[in-house]
């Protein structure tokens, strides 16, 4: 027999029994579905992360006072907080990188009639560059603004939008704590990054927030960017070794302070998301099994009803292998169709989740091909027994078949 006659033949058994057919291939619908959503959701929380990390700055370090959280039951401690000649230490002591104070707190802050409490960060000028958050319009800190701690600051978009009200803020006075600040800036709109709006923010001189609002003149955090891409190892040891002098802390002796590679962080994460793709993956491919052992049931029976059939067709001259292709490809078509809509539907469930949970929309055409191919397999395999069975079935035997 001809391809087209067998896949003729085939696709009218399977169009007999529409209802049949349709429960049939709902296993590997389900199944195909399944890992094309799974694997993809899993490679699309990989990209979310590793994007909203890099949205924090590239080639970022965290220099934090205090001992690292490592191994099982470690507890962290407070330490002494830097100052701004640790600062200065380590823009001078190391090379290729671009280093920003940082002194955060909360302040009320009061514009016209609304008030909020709001997150408030001294800094200096380099930290638009190092977090990767540069100015909308305005200006940055001047050199004398910075030296006195002058009372200017720069807010983000989301201030803009709930306090001033469509009102120009640069120029304006607004209230932070006791103290009036003048607006000279605006910074972009960067949105949340680890659960926090980075838009609900001000910044202002380090000087400032030292006298007016803490009343200390620690610094609470130093981020370093490394210029070079693939030197962060090198900046990390450096000013772990600088900082170990300028601290006193002998040899062998715990650090007091801690430095964090954002690319650890990113590595750690994707990590993880990869391996809990890869079990999510797998969790789903199971049910594509299922899926095989429904189409192979299913054959079964369907090889049983035939019976005279197949008999009447032995009997006139069909070849066992014709039997046998026509059974194969019901149950190859079957596991293609399922294979197809289930690619469909599981680029449609990933796009839809995706965009609920504000995620981007990463597509694979290697899962797809590998998904769609698994399905065509299962269809092979598991209808291979089946159309076996027909295939041996004895003319006589068959057309006594009742």
């Amino acid at each position: 027999m001809r391809v087209l006659d067998v896949l003729s033949l085939s696709t009218q058994a399977i169009a007999r029994n529409k209802l049949r057919s349709f429960l049939t291939t709902l296993g590997i619908i389900i199944g195909v579905a399944s890992v094309v959503a799974m694997v993809h959701l899993g490679q699309s929380a990989t990209r979310s992360v590793t994007e909203r990390i890099a949205s924090i700055g590239s080639n970022l370090l965290f220099v934090m006072p205090g001992t690292s959280l490592r191994g099982p039951g470690a507890v962290r401690t407070s330490a002494e907080n830097f100052d701004l000649s640790d600062v200065d230490a380590i823009r001078r002591e190391v090379d290729g990188v671009e280093v920003a104070p940082a002194l955060a707190t909360t302040a009320r802050v009061v514009v016209g009639n609304a008030n909020d409490t709001i997150p408030v960060l001294g800094t200096s000028n380099e930290y638009l560059s190092v977090r990767n958050h540069p100015l909308d319009y305005g200006r940055a800190f001047e050199s004398g603004e910075l030296s006195s701690g002058a009372s200017v600051c720069i807010i983000g978009k989301t201030l803009v939008d709930e306090m001033f009200l469509g009102q120009e803020p640069l120029g304006a006075t607004i209230r932070v704590g006791r103290t009036a600040c003048r607006v000279i800036g605006v910074l972009s709109e960067k949105g949340e990054s680890m659960g926090q709006d980075r838009d609900k923010t001000i910044l202002m001189p380090i000087k400032a927030v030292q006298r007016r609002l803490v009343g200390k003149l620690d610094v609470s955090v130093i981020y370093v960017s490394a210029l070079v891409d693939g030197t962060t190892k090198r900046v990390q040891s450096q000013i772990e070794s600088l900082l170990r002098q300028r601290r006193r802390v002998d040899s062998g002796g715990v650090d007091d302070f801690y430095v964090r590679d954002t690319q650890e962080i990113a590595e750690a994460l994707e990590s993880t998301t990869n391996t809990l793709t890869v079990l999510l993956g797998a969790i789903a491919a199971v049910s594509l099994l299922v899926g095989g052992i429904g189409i192979m049931n299913i054959m079964l029976v369907s090889v049983t009803e035939r019976t005279r059939e197949i008999g009447i067709r032995l009997a006139i001259g069909a070849r066992a292998r014709d039997v046998l292709n026509q059974f194969l490809v019901e149950s190859i078509v079957l596991s293609t169709l399922g294979g197809i809509i289930g690619l469909l539907l599981g680029v449609g469930g990933t796009w839809l989740l995706t965009w609920k949970l504000d995620m981007p929309f990463v597509l694979s055409p290697l899962i797809m091909v590998v998904g769609f191919s698994f399905s065509v397999a299962i269809g092979v395999v598991f209808g291979f027994f089946p159309a076996r069975k027909a295939a041996r079935l004895n003319p006589i035997d068959a057309l006594r078949h009742e």
